[in-house]
């Protein structure tokens, strides 16, 4: 019975459904080069990818920004699938960090790729 309320109490009441999905997203950095070594660096991508949140209606409950990857606590509304997500996040952000630091795409991420291809668990 508590599990029932505590499940109602975080969930998500839309017009026509009730959603209650929470998604915990992992994705490493290419060649798990440290590319946020500063605190500006982490807040920059923290804000990069609250910015690209906002425009996916994506609620980020919890966010950690490690220097080679990003940890997620994810909720968004059950049209969207989980891969789409990902993508969204990843190739904007990417995209949006490495246009400001040419100097870290030049010295490590070469190929214009910061993140790897490849999850991790």
């Amino acid at each position: 019975m508590y599990l029932q309320l505590y499940m109602f109490d975080r969930a998500v009441f839309e017009r026509n459904y009730i959603h209650n999905f929470h998604y915990h997203l992992i994705w490493v950095t290419k060649y798990r080069n440290q590319a946020f070594t500063t605190p500006e660096l982490v807040d920059e991508m923290k804000n990069i990818l609250l910015q690209l949140s906002e425009m996916k209606e994506i609620c980020i409950e919890e966010m950690e920004i490690m220097p080679d990857h990003v940890h997620l606590l994810t909720s968004f509304k059950p049209k969207h699938a989980p891969a789409d997500i990902v993508k969204h996040l990843k190739g904007h952000s990417a995209k949006m960090f490495l246009a400001a630091h040419p100097e870290i795409k030049n010295h490590d991420f070469w190929g214009g790729h910061l993140w790897s291809y490849t999850a991790t668990t």
